[in-house]
């Protein structure tokens, strides 16, 4: 972003109007926490994907009410002079802790745990949720559709199925839950995940024929590329490709069709003519079932775009930020204690918690652990949430390739049903320790 961007109004006039109330009580100064979790998990899912922490970090470093932002929000009467005054000197002075980004969560995970004064805590509710609740449905697809893809590489390919910045942010998602690369150049730029493309089928359609257009690819680009076979005839185009190319064209892509049925063909064809090494990509609509689909197929590599952008069915997890202690005073030195919601079907458990990951023996997860006190140091156990932010100061700030390698991890230590693509329970129970705070 430029240096002059604020990330202050991403977020819902409520907060700003619980705001306004909470300076008027002197609820605003007493120290509070909220947490971060889900309630349940998106339907076929075994685990949920931490995504987003790296963005929401920066969204805190940018949330600054300046001179354009109070201006809009007094033109607009959205809140009274005391609370301009306010926002203007805001800067978040607590502490926030979080599971790793690629980590993995089940069912009462606390994610995010906020810790501060209500008034500066609250206003960054609608900010946290929305970059968490996207980034982690799409890491979530785009983990189960890494494991469906059994080590073949995988493209993403959404850019032009939603949003210009969501595209940016679900390339982001993907690449960290261990896709290979994206078409999305401004993820690129931003975050450093490394690009693919090959051609559509309008540029096969701009040249008088295929074998110009395979010709004229194959100039600007080498060998190396990858040439779209399926606009017309699809052997017929592979045997093009190789008379070009010879044996050391790069790829082929398929887009349409009986994907399965097609590559098979495509691959006797191209090992006949010595083409032995050439890749097949597949591209088309498709999501982990599709892929896993293909499993047996003679396929190298999968594109994926509209299914992987949009959650594979389930755009948001469904996370919720709620306050689950606070003191009953403004006085720095107040005793913080439990609250929470009792709301039918939403219910929350009160008390500032903590977590780790239950493993045995073999190292393989058993058990979710989330404790209403601070516990003590288990070897058989791994915590879960590291700081983030330290009397205001981001600290846990870290390279997209940390967590990469963290989900990699993280998924090699759940048990095998968690790999499952039919609908099932979450892999491993969320106990609660010695809880306390009900």
């Amino acid at each position: 972003m430029t240096d002059d961007w604020s990330s202050a109004l991403l977020t819902d006039r409520y907060e700003l109007t619980m705001l306004q109330g909470a300076l008027r009580s002197g609820a605003a100064h007493r120290r509070t926490v909220f947490e971060m979790f889900a309630r349940r998990l998106p339907d076929q899912r075994r685990y949920g994907v931490v995504a987003g922490t790296g963005r929401f970090l920066d969204a805190l470093r940018d949330f600054r009410f300046d001179t354009a932002t109070l201006d809009f929000l007094a033109d607009n009467e959205i809140v009274d002079d005391s609370t301009l005054k306010w926002l203007a000197d805001y800067r978040f002075s607590g502490d926030i802790w979080g599971y790793g980004e690629g980590d993995i969560y089940f069912p009462g995970s606390p994610i995010l745990v906020v810790e501060g004064t209500f008034a500066e805590s609250v206003v960054l509710e609608t900010v946290a949720l929305s970059i968490f609740n996207h980034d982690s449905a799409i890491a979530s697809a785009a983990s189960r559709m890494v494991t469906a893809a059994g080590g073949r590489p995988l493209v993403e390919m959404g850019s032009r199925r939603t949003h210009e910045m969501a595209a940016v942010a679900a390339a982001r998602a993907a690449y960290l839950t261990g896709f290979a690369t994206t078409s999305n150049l401004e993820a690129s730029r931003r975050y450093g995940v490394p690009t693919a493309g090959t051609s559509a089928h309008a540029f096969i359609l701009a040249h008088d024929s295929e074998r110009h257009a395979f010709a004229a690819q194959l100039d600007a680009l080498g060998h190396g590329t990858t040439l779209l076979v399926d606009t017309f005839d699809v052997e017929r185009a592979v045997r093009t490709a190789i008379e070009l190319a010879g044996d050391d064209l790069g790829g082929v892509r398929l887009d349409s069709g009986d994907l399965a049925a097609t590559a098979s063909r495509v691959r006797a064809l191209l090992d006949r003519h010595g083409a032995t090494r050439t890749r097949i990509l597949v591209t088309g609509d498709l999501d982990e079932y599709a892929i896993q689909a293909l499993a047996i197929a003679p396929v190298d590599g999968y594109g994926v775009g509209t299914a992987l952008v949009t959650g594979s069915g389930s755009p948001t997890v469904s996370l919720v930020y709620k306050l689950v202690a606070r003191a009953r005073s403004g006085d720095a030195d107040d005793r913080l204690e439990s609250v929470a919601k009792r709301s039918v079907g939403k219910p929350s458990k009160g008390g500032r918690k903590w977590a780790a990951r239950r493993r045995d023996d073999r190292g393989v997860a058993t058990a979710e652990l989330v404790y209403g006190y601070e516990p003590e140091h288990d070897p058989g156990t791994r915590p879960l949430l590291r700081r983030l932010v330290d009397g205001g100061e981001i600290v846990g700030a870290e390279p997209l390739s940390a967590a990469r390698e963290r989900h990699e991890r993280a998924v090699a230590e759940l048990p095998e049903e968690a790999r499952r693509m039919s609908a099932g329970e979450a892999a491993i129970p969320t106990l609660f320790e010695r809880y306390v705070h009900d």
